[in-house]
């Protein structure tokens, strides 16, 4: 396999102004190209899109998945961060008192694949999980 490139991903947001503000003031991403309509962000390397979407007159509920007792929404985005950076990060949004979906804790505490995890949303109701190993080598161990 070749080796990785950055994705590209568009999300719906129902305000650009609060989501946009979200993204750079507390996840610490980059603008770049922008309309009235959408905003491109560098989103830890990648090619990240917010796009205006109308709020619905009904909401849907948001789909979830038990894993390891906890209710994971669906869907979800993020990144696989180093270690350091995962935990600057959740630092980071505990400061900004961002509520999380899934408070950050750790998977398979000494086993493989152990992994460092948290969930939140995004001021438009996207879900986002950010992870870290503390091997990367172990990102798709069984």
């Amino acid at each position: 396999m070749s080796k990785l490139t950055p994705f590209h991903v568009a999300i719906p947001v129902f305000d650009l102004v609060e989501t946009r503000a979200f993204y750079r003031d507390i996840l610490q991403c980059e603008e770049g190209r922008s309309s009235d309509q959408w905003v491109d962000l560098n989103f830890f390397g990648h090619q990240f899109v917010l796009h205006m979407k109308p709020r619905p007159e009904v909401q849907e509920g948001t789909h979830h998945n038990p894993v390891d007792g906890h209710d994971v929404p669906v869907p979800h985005y993020g990144v696989v961060l180093e270690w350091a950076d995962w935990e600057y990060l959740r630092d980071r949004l505990l400061a900004h008192k961002v509520a999380f979906v899934i408070e950050p804790y750790i998977r398979f505490e000494g086993q493989p694949g152990e992994q460092a995890t948290m969930f939140f949303l995004d001021p438009s109701g996207n879900a986002l999980e950010f992870k870290a190993f503390k091997d990367m080598g172990q990102l798709f161990a069984k």
